[in-house]
C-alpha cells in the first residue's frame, strides 16, 4: 500500500496551478483533508499541537539499537510524502513536511536517541533503495503483504488499508465495493508501485469469469494527476489507502465520496530483510502506545479508529 496520494517536490510548483490538491489539515477537531481546489489555492497550516515535543530518550530501548548505529547517532530514511493524513508540505516542499507518519518517524527517533536524516523519495522506490542500503528504513503508509515480507521487514504502527472513492454524485458505484466485479466495465485509477496495483491486476480476471466487462486500470505516479483525472472523468473511481480518501473526502472542496473499506493491512516502518533495528523501533513504538504518545498523534490526525494495540515484527497479511 501506499499514500498512493502524494506529490513529489520537484512537480510541487507546476502542480499548484493545476485543480488538484488542496492539502488540509484537521486543526479543529474535525477531519480536513486534501481535495481539489481553485487554481492557486495554498495549503492550510498543520493541526498546531505538537505530541512529540515531550517525548525523550528511553536508555533501556535506545540499547536495543546496533553499537555503531548508536555511535553514528543518525538514521536516514526514505519517505514517501504528498497527501495528508500521512505525510505531506503544508507550507510548500521548502519547508518541513508535516503528517501522522512524520510525527511517529520523528517519536520513535527521539524515543531512540538519534536523529532522522529524511530523504524524500517517490513510494515505488523506496522499497528497493532499502535493499541496496541506500535508506535504513522506509516510511510511506507501507502495507503489510506477504509477497513484500519475501524482501522487506516490516514494524508495525498503524491498521490501514485498501478503500475507493468516487466524485460526488457519481452514480455509477452507489454502494462499498465489497467484490471487485462491481468495479467490472469502469476504469479505475491507482498508484504506481502499491498494493492497490497488484490487486487489481490481480484480480483482473474476475469480470470475464463473472461474464461481465473487464474494469480498466490507469496507474499514476502522483495523486495529483489521480485526482484530475478522476474530476474530469477519465477515471470512474480511485483505489487508495482508507484513511488518506476518508481525509479527502471529509473536505468538501475535493468533491469526492469514500466508498468506505475494501481490504485492512497492517502498515510499517520498513526495512531490508534481516535489518537489525527492528527490535528496537517495535520496542519505541510500544513506548510511545504505552505513555500515550501514540494516541494523541493519531488524535491529531484524525486516525484514532486505525491504532494497534502493540507493534509486531512481521505479521502475517490480513485475509
Amino acid at each position: 500500500m501506499s499514500p498512493a496520494l502524494r506529490i513529489r517536490p520537484r512537480l510541487a510548483t507546476a502542480l499548484a496551478l493545476l485543480p488538484l490538491l488542496a492539502l488540509t489539515a484537521c486543526g479543529s477537531g474535525s477531519d480536513g483533508s486534501g481535495g481539489t481546489a481553485p487554481a492557486g489555492a495554498r495549503a492550510a497550516a498543520a493541526p498546531t499541537d505538537d505530541p512529540v515535543a515531550d517525548v525523550r530518550e528511553v536508555p533501556s530501548v535506545a540499547a536495543l539499537l546496533p553499537a555503531e548505529v548508536r555511535e553514528a547517532g543518525t538514521l536516514r530514511v526514505g519517505s514517501s510524502i504528498g497527501f495528508p493524513p500521512g505525510a505531506y508540505y503544508p507550507n510548500g516542499s521548502d519547508k518541513a513536511p508535516a503528517g501522522q507518519d512524520i510525527d511517529l518517524a520523528d517519536a520513535v527517533a527521539k524515543v531512540l536517541g538519534v536523529k532522522l536524516q529524511r530523504q524524500d523519495a517517490s513510494f515505488e522506490t523506496i522499497l528497493p533503495a532499502l535493499g541496496s542500503g541506500k535508506y535504513d528504513v522506509g516510511t510511506g503508509n507501507f502495507g503489510v503483504t506477504a509477497e513484500r515480507l519475501k524482501t522487506i521487514d516490516f514494524v508495525t504502527y498503524i491498521n490501514d488499508g485498501q478503500g475507493f472513492a468516487v466524485r460526488k454524485g457519481d452514480t455509477a458505484l452507489k454502494a462499498p465495493v465489497t467484490d471487485l466485479t462491481q468495479l467490472c466495465g469502469l476504469t479505475v485509477g491507482t498508484g504506481a508501485g502499491t498494493t492497490f496495483e497488484t490487486t487489481l491486476t490481480a484480480q483482473k480476471g474476475v469480470c470475464a469469469k463473472a461474464g461481465k466487462k473487464p474494469y480498466d486500470v490507469k496507474v499514476y505516479s502522483e495523486n495529483g494527476a489521480t485526482l484530475t483525472a478522476l474530476q474530469q472523468g477519465r477515471i470512474d473511481v480511485i483505489m487508495s489507502t482508507i484513511n488518506g480518501l476518508r481525509y479527502q473526502a471529509a473536505q468538501p472542496a475535493s468533491r469526492t465520496a469514500f466508498l468506505g473499506e475494501y481490504h485492512r493491512l497492517d502498515v510499517g516502518f520498513a526495512f531490508k530483510k534481516g535489518s537489525p533495528l527492528t527490535k528496537a523501533f517495535r520496542a519505541a513504538v510500544d513506548e510511545l502506545i504505552e505513555d500515550g504518545t501514540y494516541a494523541r498523534i493519531l488524535k491529531k490526525w484524525g486516525t484514532s479508529a486505525s491504532a494497534i494495540e502493540t507493534s509486531r515484527i512481521n505479521p502475517p497479511e490480513h485475509t
